[in-house]
């Protein structure tokens, strides 16, 4: 049976003292939990949230990385050194970093290999516009998304990875995916992989639904067939929220 996961996305979000708070007052309300639990926090931040997460349930990752080891990139921050600090996890692909920032499927790809050759856990996020959708391309390039993410990638490699499929309408929007609109694009997903690497590994690969995620859809949306947990947003700012979608 697979695991679920709950991811935080805080983004461009909280001081570091704000972060020591955070995981100093969520510590003890998440402590009994059999979920996976991540926090993936800005870079300034991620010193003080590896040294407070210490004997904790927490796990911290980065939110995007460089896919060159070392060099004249000005701002940007490499698999290596977050490795050297302690990191485990790293959001690769985010569609605010595709739409914001020319993240493109290939340099996705290519974060995605360096990633893993620093043994770190790539969080490997895929979605459709609300156009696409409404054209009815939403499998088309979600499927497309996950196949150029993993192109190189072998069968041992792909039990570090963990999917994300979000909805890009549903990102920051308010508007979730329903239940089941989200796990079958979720079952989309998993069919791609089972093409790409067999029914084994498509049964054990963990993919998130990210996309307006809150303690009062949570539930819903993490019992459904192929939905291993969340890629949380917003609600991964508030220690009451997220403990609830947490222990759901």
């Amino acid at each position: 049976m697979r695991r679920k996961v709950i991811a935080g996305n805080w983004k461009m979000n909280m001081l570091p003292n704000e972060a020591i708070s955070f995981i100093e007052q969520i510590t003890p309300l998440i402590k009994d939990t059999k979920n996976e639990v991540i926090l993936c926090v800005p870079y300034t931040d991620l010193f003080y949230s590896l040294l407070t997460a210490q004997n904790t349930n927490i796990k911290i990752g980065a939110q995007n990385m460089h896919w060159e080891e070392k060099g004249a990139y000005t701002g940007e921050v490499s698999g290596q050194m977050l490795k050297s600090v302690g990191v485990e996890y790293v959001i690769i692909g985010h569609s605010e970093r595709r739409q914001y920032f020319a993240e493109t499927d290939e340099t996705v790809n290519k974060k995605v290999k360096t990633a893993l050759a620093n043994e770190l856990k790539p969080i490997i996020c895929i979605g459709e516009t609300l156009e696409q959708r409404e054209q009815g391309k939403a499998e088309e390039v979600i499927t497309k998304q996950t196949m150029l993410a993993l192109e190189g990638i072998s069968k041992e490699q792909m039990k570090n990875i963990v999917l994300a499929y979000e909805p890009i309408w549903a990102i920051g929007t308010g508007k979730t995916a329903t239940s089941e609109d989200a796990n079958n694009s979720i079952k989309w997903v998993r069919n791609k992989v089972e093409e790409l690497y067999g029914k084994e590994i498509a049964d054990e690969v963990i993919i998130l639904y990210g996309g307006s995620v809150k303690a009062d859809n949570a539930k819903e949306l993490f019992s459904t067939t192929d939905i291993d947990g969340g890629l949380v947003g917003g609600a991964s700012l508030k220690v009451d929220e997220f403990s609830k979608i947490v222990l759901v």
